[in-house]
């Protein structure tokens, strides 16, 4: 089964959305996604970025132009991850968004709403839809529609 680790560009600055992630993160913990929090304080946008590129495995990144998915859709690509042999690296953008550059090298851009929110808020929706795809997968009562 493919490991799913989460790139976010820093420490969640805001603490409510500090708890949500630590939160989220301890929920997928055991279902083999991992948190990767690019923390070095003098950590550049471009330095993020070549870090992801040098990642083992895919990428996809969640952008403002990537595929809008439905949360059960979003559940059925979380378990075709579980086919593949390599990591899937999904990354949350920095604050000013990814470069046209990192975009193009990606294997899929996907979006996470049309309304502009802070990456932080980005990584804990992005975390609860993990979260979520899981217990989908799982057949838990946790989604209802």
């Amino acid at each position: 089964m493919a490991r799913i680790v989460v790139h976010l560009h820093g420490r969640a600055k805001d603490r409510s959305a500090r708890v949500m992630i630590e939160d989220y993160a301890g929920r997928v913990k055991g279902r083999g996604i991992s948190i990767d929090a690019h923390t070095s304080k003098s950590l550049s946008a471009e330095d993020y970025e070549a870090a992801l590129v040098s990642a083992s495995g895919d990428l996809i990144l969640f952008d403002e132009d990537g595929e809008s998915l439905s949360s059960k859709d979003f559940a059925a690509l979380v378990k075709g991850f579980g086919l593949r042999v390599q990591t899937v690296n999904l990354a949350i953008g920095p604050a000013d968004g990814f470069s046209t550059e990192i975009k193009s090298a990606a294997k899929q851009l996907i979006s996470l709403s049309t309304l502009t929110t802070t990456h932080e808020l980005a990584a804990v929706l992005l975390l609860e839809q993990l979260y979520r795809a899981t217990e989908l997968n799982r057949g838990s009562p946790y989604h209802r529609d």
